[in-house]
Order: C-alpha cells, then structure tokens, then sequence
C-alpha cells in the first residue's frame, strides 16, 4: 500500500468537515466597569486575565466565560506567520457570547465563515472549586483541519463531574497549514500555523486558568478526528512540553507519517500560483501577494482534500508514529480509542455527495479508492472481507475503511506509547448511537466516525437525537472515565469495569457499551490488524 496514500483519501473524505455545526455566534466586546461588573464579580462572574477583566454569565450552575482572545487577530502582516500575543484592554471585556470562528465554507458540518479574527477560546467552569483548582481539559474540535469550531460543543456534563472545560478555535484550511517557502520563517520553517495556535491557546490557560478555578498544573488536552491528531501533533512537538499533563485521542491516528517541508512546500507553490502568486521578484514580494489574497479566494483555491501538519523543523521535527516509536514525545499519561464503525461515516458521505452505491460489482473498486492498494493488494482485501460476510457491500466497505484507516493504525500508536508511558485503549462501541450529522442512507451507521462525542458533549448539528436511558448510562460512564484520567492520570469509573493499563502483550482494550463498559483482548483480531500489516509491508 503507498505510504501516503490512506491519508490523502481519509483527508479528501474529511474535507467535507467532519464533526462541527451549530449555535449562532456573536462577536464580544469590550465594557466599562461599573454596577453590573461589580455585581459579576461579587457572583464569580467577572475573572482578570493577563489582558485585562472579562465578565462572563451563568447558565445552568456553570459559569461561561465566551470569546476571549488568546492571540491577536492573524490578519495582515500577521497571517502566515506565528501567532502573537494579543493586545490589553482597559475595562471589563463582555464575554457572553461566542466570538467568530475561523474561515471556512458551509458544509452539512459547519458553518461558514470570513473572519480571519477568530483565535478565541471559552472557559466553562463551576462556581467556587477547590483551593489547589480544579483539574483543566482542554478540546480541540475535529473536522478535517478544515472545518469545524470551537462553540458547536457543551461540556456542562463534564464540568459537573469536577473539571473546567477549555474549548478554542485554530486557524483551518490554507489559512492555517499552508507551507511555502516563501512563508518560511528565519530558520526556515512553514506551515503548522494551526498548531501554533493551539500551543498559544495552552499558554494563555496556563497564564490565566487558575483566576477561573482550574489548576495550570493539571491539564489534559482531548480531542476528536483531526483534533486527535492535533493532540497527537502536541504530543509530539517540542514547542507543548510542559503545557499539559494528560492527553485523550479520539480517532485521531488516521494520519501517522506526516509530509517533509519539500513535499508540504510544493504543495503550498502550488496553492499560491492558482492564487496568483508565485511569479514575484523576490521571497517577500510573493508572501506580500500571499497575505493580499482575498479569504474568499483562499477558500475558493485551497486543498479539497484537506490538510494535515507538515514535518517543519520547528513544530513537528519528525512524523507523529516516528516520535511516538522512539519514545521522543511528551510523556504524559494518554487515553486513546475508536470508534468500532468509523468508515460507515465516510462511506455514506460519499454517498450523499453523489457517489456510486457500494455493490458487489464494484466493491473492488471502491476498496481501492478508499485504502489505494495496488491490484494484488485489492483482491487479497475483498477475500479477507468478502461482501457475503456483511449485511451489505456499503457495511463490508466500512469495515475495510474502518480497520485500515483506524482501528490498526490506533492499536499501532497505543503500543508504542506503552513502551513509554501509562497508556490506555479504548473501542467505542454502541451500536445504536444516534448519527447526528448525516441522513439515512440506506445502511445503519453504527458506532460510526465521532458518534462518541455526543456521550461526553451537547453537540449543536443539524440533526436532532435524543439518548435512550441506557445510552444515557453509557454517557454517564464515559464522563467518569475522561474526567478521572483528567483527574488523576488514570480511567475510572465508580462501579463500572476496570481498565486496566495498556501492554503490548496483553492487549486490554476496554469496549464501550450501554451493556456496560467491559475489559477485552481481541481488538487485534476483529480488526484484522495482523493482515493490514504485511498489506503494509507488502507494499511498501
């Protein structure tokens, strides 16, 4: 199978933005102090930050402080480069409402929008806490690195279970991974702005968390599809040590061997001649040209297929499954999963966007669009998942997809991490969980790519569903468990199974379900992760 090719086609999937949709947003501003600031803060709901005050409200026994800058806005001079800090104000800064968030297009995930200002983040803690702070998770959204935002997403559930919550914007798209060498820095380095502003984010909570009752000492950054391998990236990145104490990926290994700089740096040339860019006298007159380019335009011109973090020599020095290998990472205690369908997502996105019906006629076919195997390759995948095998060709596709792209790659990096650090797997896997961000297309969903993340969040989409009872335990569990590795570095859950720490030899995979979480050794196996590694090796 071509080294790259799993993530080029995941990517071009995930364009579409998987995992955001949501709440209207507002814009914050500024006010004077007076009687209803005073009044704020008499309740706690007024908090200084390195910047100057800001007052936030009150909504369901939760405090919400909403839009509050971290980084001035990357516009100008300013897009394509680092983030910098961003500037004081005098007052009380309002923030009762979401800010905007980053550029990007409408999609059945999100929605759109043009503001280049938008590197904001929300505080979402309760009244009071403890005298040491409670312990800080911080959410990165998922949606492909190209789509997605930080207010389509309600944590009251886990703040009530002890922890202040942290959601952020980041810049998406071209805007924030783009890499050209006529964008490189002093010592040569491009893209990974995204990363960049995630990195501020974590050092704005780290300066100003403890004034909201969290502790800046104990943080754990979580996330979901890209944002899993946003965390990965911070994982591995020597600008985040010592930023946060605790990680969770969500289905966020999809995408282990990240491009060199060459690679990301031709794509990047090609990007700015279509924008019309490119042809300049000088490295600074194309950055010029590159920083005049209408937003419109860079939506209109960037990678449909989506965009991943490049190895630049600052940000990432190596690929994530390299670092993770060698144990060359932040070694921090890690939670990582998947969900047991995620491709079934992927495969009814296809679907919708007018893409053929999953047949036994052309299964083969769409066997190697979705995992580019060459020939040989593709027959050996069809015998090993023979559509017979499956309720329908679309399930057996989304079976292919799942273990290739996900499941083996995730069992792959929990047990290089093992070797370094407390690790810990999980599988999601209820079966019925509602799909909140696509229509029916003929075949159930199953515990398809981010059906998890209703069980930890309120999730804004565009398709209402409600949990049943038993789904409202599972909920209820898994908050246990997330907010106990949080906590303190290690899953529990009050009555439920234990989990156990992740060995190479043992394999404890802990299976999420309303029958009850319970502890299993077979991962391997049911995704078939011995077969797609000598696939892998075969092609190599």
């Amino acid at each position: 199978m071509p080294r790259n090719a799993t993530g080029w086609r995941l990517r071009s999937r995930l364009a579409a933005g998987v995992v955001a949709a949501g709440a209207l947003a507002g814009c914050t501003t500024a006010a004077g102090a007076g009687p209803a600031a005073s009044t704020a803060a008499a309740s706690g709901l007024v908090a200084q930050t390195h910047l100057g005050a800001v007052r936030g409200k009150a909504a369901g026994g939760i405090r919400e402080f909403l839009g509050i800058p971290y980084a001035a806005p990357p516009t100008g001079k300013l897009r394509w480069q680092a983030p910098e800090p961003p500037a004081h104000w005098k007052g009380v800064r309002s923030a009762t409402r979401f800010a905007p968030h980053c550029p990007q297009s409408a999609s059945p995930f999100g929605r759109a929008s043009m503001s280049e200002d938008c590197l904001f983040l929300n505080v979402f803690t309760r009244p009071g806490g403890s005298r040491s702070g409670q312990p800080v998770m911080v959410w990165i959204h998922g949606g492909a690195l190209v789509t997605g935002e930080s207010d389509d997403y309600d944590p009251a559930a886990l703040v009530r279970d002890g922890v202040t919550v942290v959601t952020i914007n980041y810049r998406l798209g071209a805007l924030g991974f783009l890499a050209d060498p006529a964008l490189a820095d002093g010592a040569g380095a491009s893209g990974n702005y995204g990363l960049m502003d995630q990195q501020a984010a974590l050092r704005w909570v780290k300066a100003n968390i403890g004034r909201f009752g969290g502790d800046p000492g104990n943080v754990t950054v979580f996330g979901e599809s890209a944002g899993g391998l946003s965390t990965l990236s911070q994982l591995v990145s020597p600008g985040a040590r010592g930023l946060f104490q605790r990680a969770i990926v969500e289905s966020g290994s999809y995408d282990l061997t990240q491009a060199p700089l060459a690679g990301a740096e031709a794509a990047g040339a090609a990007f700015a001649a279509k924008a019309g860019c490119g042809t300049e006298p000088s490295p600074a007159a194309t950055a010029a040209c590159l920083r005049a380019v209408p937003v419109a335009t860079v939506l209109a011109d960037q990678n449909a297929g989506g965009y991943t973090p490049d190895v630049d020599g600052r940000v990432l020095t190596q690929s994530i499954g390299t670092a993770l290998q060698q144990g060359q990472f932040n070694r921090v205690p890690v939670v990582m999963g998947t969900n047991h369908d995620e491709w079934r997502l992927f495969v009814g996105l296809s679907r919708l966007e007018g893409g053929p019906v999953v047949t036994a006629a052309n299964y083969r076919g769409e066997i190697q669009g979705t995992v580019g195997a060459w020939s040989p390759g593709t027959a050996r995948i069809a015998a090993r998942y023979p559509v017979t095998s499956f309720p329908s060709p679309a399930a057996a596709l989304g079976a292919v997809g799942t273990d290739a792209i996900f499941a083996c790659p995730s069992l792959k990096a929990v047990s290089f991490l093992s070797k370094f650090t407390p690790t810990f797997s999980y599988e999601f896997n209820d079966e019925s969980a509602p799909e909140r961000f696509l229509p029916s297309v003929g075949f159930p969903y199953g515990a398809a790519h981010a059906s998890e993340i209703q069980y930890l969040f309120g999730v804004a989409t565009q398709i209402p569903a409600a949990l049943t009872p038993a789904q409202h335990r599972l909920a209820a569990q898994m908050t246990a468990y997330w907010t106990s590795e949080a906590k303190r570095g290690r899953p529990a859950a009050a009555g439920q199974a234990a989990w156990p720490q992740f060995t190479a030899a043992t394999q404890p995979v802990l299976s999420l379900s309303t029958s009850g979480p319970a502890v299993e050794t077979h991962f391997s196996a049911v995704h078939n992760c011995a077969f797609w590694a000598a696939i892998a090796a075969a092609g190599a």
